[in-house]
């Protein structure tokens, strides 16, 4: 079914042109309204009524439209801001092509992102000296079931809540599953006159509670305790923050619905192998520590992400991806961005990447400033930690002049700019950028000022995976390249260099490579490459006992990436008992150069010879020689009755 999207120049402040907008995104325009929220609500609500999918084109007053088709009895309607993202600007005016973009946009749908529930009874242990605890204790005690964990001596004078003391080893999880490990643990004993009394330490004690408050005032118990949902903090000292921990405690009952940032392929993971550690991104990248080793590959405690995207971003081998939204959606909708604006009359867009930070810097732009220029499309993420270098290359191969990301003062930044370094190191420095300017004006001015390159002239459709998109992306902005292009150190594109006077093509970095990029060849002592699928993780040039692998971060564009080539080969040795062809014949030749007449198993000429036999010629020679390894006793005699009668001294 056709959507309608309802237009309105909001008091007549901005040029909305209907028929371009419905010419470029296949959707039906209302006629062009001037105070569709106020006076011309009953038109809107005519159409909520008659039309199936509505897009209204207003920002502001969301919940005005909201209420109305809940009164209504429909379906909510979509929104799609076109006033603060393209309407009011000093380039209003040619802004047509963008805001035909914007409501194509709108029309996509967008996937769900996948959830789990988290349920919090309530339990709640607040950590820190008794002054500050207890008050805080008494507040929350009629809502929540708390447990004090005091840091001081000071004794509790209401039996409203239970009260420990003891020494707080660590404390993980979140909310709905903290684990707090304890050691020295006294519980309160309220039995007796005067003062409270204390059980006897004990060392190892765990608690489980649903929301912890931390009043220690020292240093966080958790990592990136601002994302860590259910870890409330504050200072002691400052009574208006205790009672803001109080009111936010409260709100921490009941089902909520947690969603699942990224998905894990173990399968696919190059942390580890054979005990040799190779690829750490996510776990040297995460800010919240919810990323641990499991053996060959790493977990990823959904309870604790909150949601960055960095590894996702800096994964090599994709064996995490972002879920909110998946990197197929984000790609979607910048090449419906793309092809819409062009359609309607655009030639070079800029492709303005940001997060509700930057949404509402661009709202202030528009209402006091100069506001975005006509040829930059906002597009809106709810994080942009974990916009990688492949988005940021497709958006190039998309047809967008340039590609700038604007972060907020909250922004992960250290994925961040390793990935813009490698985009840049592809598509060049001129078409790929952060703004970190956080005055809406002087934004406005700064991409008012900015020089624009010309976009790709002939756009392409980036698929597949993060690696995939990144090389189709590159094939498209570096058409005719022949070298391969330099790339950043940190890259999980790449060679390996083979020092081929050391490798003595023993094959230990073709059994650990995680990726299949070396390959041996069963019929002769060869190493094969096959460039593409190498993630640079460092598993070989670790593993190799030569230590003749050298890591070459390149992206190599050409046809021959994708196929293997020769990075060293030897001629095998031929058995002198049979002539078969096994080993390296160097290798050979060089233990017996060692071993032969000087190592006591080798100290003959036919204990010599087994070094050039192959494996069968090798244990037929052991089994026949004097010294048979694999020899056992002598078979004992067969006992017969003559035998057991000649023993006897009875006859």
């Amino acid at each position: 079914m056709t959507a309608k999207i309802l237009l309105c120049d909001c008091e007549g402040t901005q040029a909305v042109k209907a028929d371009s907008i419905s010419g470029a995104c296949d959707a039906a325009c209302s006629k062009v309204y001037t105070a569709l929220c106020t006076r011309q609500l009953d038109a809107a609500a005519q159409i909520m009524q008659s039309e199936g999918q509505v897009v209204v084109a207003c920002g502001q007053e969301t919940e005005v439209f909201r209420d109305l088709a809940e009164d209504l009895g429909v379906d909510q309607p979509g929104f799609v801001d076109l006033r603060d993202r393209a309407g009011w600007s000093e380039q209003g005016v040619d802004a047509g092509p963008k805001m035909a973009a914007l409501a194509a946009e709108a029309l996509v749908s967008h996937p769900v992102t996948p959830s789990v529930d988290v349920i919090s009874e309530g339990t709640c242990c607040i950590i820190g000296p008794g002054a500050a605890a207890y008050d805080l204790a008494a507040l929350l005690s009629d809502t929540l079931a708390v447990t004090v964990l005091v840091t001081d001596d000071e004794d509790p004078l209401s039996r409203a809540y239970d009260v420990v003391r003891g020494q707080l080893r660590g404390v993980s999880g979140a909310l709905g599953g903290f684990s707090l490990r304890l050691d020295q643990l006294r519980q309160l004993e309220p039995g007796g006159r005067g003062a409270f009394g204390w059980s006897p330490a004990r060392d190892g004690a765990v608690s489980r509670c649903d929301i912890v408050v931390d009043l220690t005032g020292g240093t966080p118990l958790v990592a990136a305790p601002e994302k860590r949902e259910g870890y409330l903090r504050a200072d002691p000292k400052d009574p208006i923050a205790v009672t803001q921990l109080a009111l936010e405690a409260m709100q921490l009952v009941g089902t909520f619905e947690k969603p699942l940032y990224v998905r894990l392929d173990e399968a696919l993971c190059a942390h580890s192998r054979a005990e040799q550690t190779g690829c750490s991104n996510c776990l040297d990248i995460c800010p919240t520590g919810a990323i641990t080793p499991a053996g060959e590959h790493v977990q990823i405690d959904p309870m604790i992400c909150a949601g960055c995207g960095s590894c996702a971003a800096l994964c090599p081998s994709t064996a995490i991806t972002y879920e909110d939204p998946p990197v197929a959606a984000v790609l979607s909708r910048m090449g419906v961005l793309a092809r819409a604006y062009r359609k309607a009359g655009g030639h070079a867009p800029r492709l303005l990447v940001h997060d509700g930070h930057g949404a509402e810097m661009i709202r202030l732009a528009a209402r006091f400033g100069r506001g975005l220029p006509a040829d930059v499309i906002p597009f809106e993420l709810s994080v942009v930690s974990g916009f990688g270098h492949a988005e940021m290359l497709a958006g190039l191969a998309h047809g967008f002049a340039c590609v700038d990301i604007l972060v907020s003062p909250k922004t992960e930044r250290a994925a961040l700019d390793r990935e813009l370094e490698l985009a840049q190191a592809i598509a060049g420095p001129d078409k790929l950028g952060l703004i970190d300017i956080q005055d809406p004006d002087a934004m406005s001015d700064a991409l008012y000022a900015q020089d624009v390159p010309e976009p790709l002239a002939e756009p392409v459709l980036p698929l597949g995976n993060r690696r995939q998109i990144a090389r189709l992306a590159a094939q498209a902005l570096n058409s005719g390249a022949e070298a391969p292009l330099p790339l950043p150190q940190s890259a999980p594109y790449g060679a390996i260099a083979v020092d081929t006077d050391s490798c003595t093509l023993c094959l230990s970095c073709v059994s650990l490579c995680p990726s299949g990029a070396l390959i041996d060849n069963p019929d002769k002592p060869q190493l094969n490459f096959q460039q593409d699928a190498c993630l640079q993780c460092g598993l070989c040039s670790t593993i190799c006992p030569e230590t003749a692998i050298t890591l070459v971060p390149e992206l190599d564009l050409s046809d021959g990436a994708l196929s293997q080539r020769v990075l060293n080969e030897e001629e095998p040795y031929a058995c002198v008992e049979c002539g078969a062809l096994f080993g390296v014949k160097s290798t050979v030749e060089r233990i017996m150069d060692k071993l032969a007449g000087s190592h006591p198993m080798f100290a003959s000429s036919d204990q010599a010879r087994m070094i050039q036999m192959c494996d069968n010629c090798r244990v037929n020679a052991q089994f026949h020689s004097q010294d048979n390894p694999f020899a056992s006793k002598p078979r004992p005699k067969v006992v017969t009755t003559d035998d057991y009668f000649s023993k006897r001294k009875d006859h």
